[in-house]
């Protein structure tokens, strides 16, 4: 990196930086192959989400984890940060990068007549689903939605998350503007292409099962990119990256599949960057500066000017320092035997005691934050890091002093007032019982935070976001990561309810996905009544978990959410249509269209059939989460449900979500 020195004027004595030569930084990536036995491979080449190293290969998705390899996506990234701009004359660094890929079938395919289709029944070659990028991306840990978004971007993105890809797809999307399902795309922050290129028209086929060798070459300077297929030169231009680019970067590749679904590989790959850098002059003033100044001034003579003005009549005689000298080492010696027989007459009196060991606290135990330490971490609570907002409080993205993210509720003070939030000396005691709990399929509580009469939680941060942005968004979950998210959320609930807890917050907004989709369940309730046994409390909000884990399945499976005001006034209400719909016999009507003929329409009734059991009242048969995690393995039968909606349901607020009245007390 460009050193920085900074100097000292004689004049002023103020420190400042002098401009010297501008340099080249450059950075050079070689994998020729992708080998297993590498430890290079293994150590700089960070695989995300459903990517693995196979065959000499990256492939995405990882058809040995996945039993459906629809709705995947994956990235493999450079371990290490790339400098790619240049912060003083936002000069984006030069670049160039070759390397080969592949798109294939699954190696399980197999064919039925004469058309190719995988044991998955997806149809083969002349499908491909969806297609694979280079990209530019400020983190390397996040991983991007499957189908048309490539991996590289989702709806749950920030507006300003800077990212570049260049894009090998092998999927129309009409409304992303894709002129085919064989073409290029270049990417300036978004999954909408600014430039496209038909790959038809250069005779190429991305999903013809060759081997393809693409080039990639930027001249920072310039701003121009070229962009080679083969011996083609299918784009060179203008293309300013700089607004897209950090100081520092993380390239690598990214690739999803969608509805249908094809392997892609990388089989080799190189990169080298060069970047601009300023370096800084070191300091004119030296040692020999400071005495030639001082000499000048009159500070110093030397010596040949100063030996003839000396009197040696002033000297004194060499005896008489000989006799000084020894008399203070003598006054020296007689006091230090004063003062140690002094220091060991203080001991033999004195009584010892054994020195106290400080323990160590764990690094990942959690723990109290102070205030400062909150507000650092999320730059003084800044607007910009917030990741959303319900009626407890607002939820902000933070980074602590050791690099990690975390994420923090920030509870308002009008919950803090309410009625809800009067104990805060319970709340808080809640907080750190529940801090201690782990499981798989529970966010775990980093540290709680508690002065200036404010109260936080510090959870640890999911790059995917939560659920409710991927069920609701603009895209389509496929059925079976729905599927796979209740049953998670199904565990962790059971977990809690074992160690006689209960969550008091059960929503969409309350479950995250990790990088790999493995749902999570956080944002914990933390709702306690004071006037009430714990006991009691906890028996009530178990109760409240069923009831609101069955809405949470039928919001999972019809893709809305409780209340929805842009459906017909019959099904606004979602308790009310599914129960209406089951006394019907019309329960197929509430599993969301979006999924088209891939869903799996058995299962997805099973499910509202289990959502409504969880409606009941608990003196009607409303399950226990020991018994719903059963009920959804899909092995066995499940309950009969009463023919019509019974009268009494648990009554819930629509807009918070929660137990409202006297019926939040058990039904007898």
């Amino acid at each position: 990196m460009p050193c920085l020195t900074l100097v000292e004027s004689t004049s002023t004595h103020e420190k400042k930086q002098i401009d010297g030569p501008v340099v080249n930084v450059t950075k050079h990536i070689s994998f020729p192959q992708f080998r297993l036995d590498d430890p290079k491979i293994i150590h700089e080449v960070k695989l995300l989400g459903s990517a693995i190293l196979s065959k000499d290969a990256i492939q995405i998705p990882d058809e040995s984890q996945a039993s459906d390899l629809r709705h995947q996506a994956g990235r493999a990234i450079y371990s290490y940060p790339i400098r790619l701009l240049d912060p003083v004359s936002q000069t984006p660094a030069s670049f160039e990068t070759t390397f080969s890929f592949q798109f294939s079938n699954s190696s399980t395919t197999s064919f039925l007549g004469d058309h190719p289709t995988s044991s998955n029944g997806l149809l083969g070659n002349n499908t491909g689903g969806s297609g694979l990028t280079f990209i530019i991306v400020p983190d390397e840990f996040t991983v991007g939605r499957p189908g048309p978004w490539l991996a590289m971007l989702n709806d749950a993105c920030e507006e300003n998350y800077k990212a570049f890809a260049i894009e090998f797809d092998t999927r129309q999307n009409p409304e992303f503007g894709d002129p085919n399902d064989n073409h290029i795309g270049i990417n300036l922050g978004s999954i909408i292409s600014n430039k496209t290129v038909n790959a038809s028209d250069f005779g190429i086929s991305l999903k013809d099962g060759s081997v393809h060798e693409a080039r990639v070459v930027y001249d920072g300077g310039r701003r121009w990119m070229e962009v080679h297929l083969g011996p083609n030169p299918v784009f060179s231009g203008f293309l300013d990256l700089s607004p897209l680019l950090n100081e520092y970067m993380f390239v690598g590749f990214s690739a999803s599949t969608g509805n249908l679904t094809q392997i892609h590989s990388v089989f080799s790959w190189n990169f080298t960057s060069t970047s601009q850098a300023s370096l800084r002059f070191p300091s004119q003033e030296t040692c020999e500066s400071k005495l030639i100044n001082k000499y000048d001034r009159g500070g110093f003579q030397s010596q040949e000017s100063s030996q003839p003005q000396r009197s040696r009549k002033a000297e004194p005689p060499a005896s008489f320092l000989i006799f000084i000298a020894v008399m203070v080492l003598a006054i020296i010696a007689v006091a230090s035997l004063f003062y140690i027989g002094r220091r060991k007459r203080a001991q033999k009196n004195a009584v010892v005691l054994p020195e106290k060991k400080q323990r160590p606290r764990p690094p990942n135990k959690p723990h109290k934050f102070t205030t400062t330490e909150v507000s650092s971490a999320t730059r003084g609570f800044n607007e910009y890091e917030i990741l959303g907002s319900d009626s407890r409080g607002v939820y902000y993205r933070g980074k602590l002093l050791n690099g990690t993210q975390v994420a923090i509720k920030r509870y308002s003070a009008e919950f803090l007032s309410s009625q809800l939030g009067l104990d805060r000396r319970r709340l808080l005691k809640e907080i750190t019982s529940m801090s201690k709990i782990r499981h798989p399929n529970l966010v775990p509580i980093k540290g709680w935070c508690q002065g200036n009469r404010e109260v936080m939680v510090v959870y640890e941060f999911y790059t995917n976001g939560s659920l409710d942005k991927w069920l609701f968004g603009v895209g389509v979950l496929p059925w079976t990561r729905r599927l796979k998210v209740v049953k998670d959320i199904a565990d962790a609930l059971s977990f809690l309810h074992s160690k006689q807890l209960a969550h008091k917050n059960m929503k969409t907004s309350s479950v995250f996905l990790d990088v790999s989709f493995r749902a999570v369940l956080g944002d914990f309730g933390f709702v306690l009544s004071s006037t009430e046994s714990s006991r009691f409390e906890a028996a009530v909000s178990q109760q409240v978990d069923v009831f609101e884990f069955g809405i949470f399945l039928l919001e999972v499976v019809s893709g809305r959410g409780r209340t929805d005001t842009d459906v017909s006034q019959e099904e606004r209400d979602l308790v009310d249509f599914a129960w209406r719909m089951h006394e019907t016999d019309e329960k197929g009507r509430v599993v969301d269209r979006r999924m088209g003929s891939l869903v799996n329409l058995e299962q997805a009734i099973k499910v509202v059939e289990i959502g409504l059991l969880c409606t009941l009242n608990e003196s009607k048969g409303r399950p226990n989460m020991g018994e719903v995690v059963e009920f959804l393995s899909l092995d066995g039968p499940i309950p009969e449900l009463p023919p019509s909606r019974p009268m009494a349901l648990f009554p819930y607020n629509s807009t918070t979500g929660l137990c409202t009245g006297y019926a939040c007390t058990p039904f007898k």
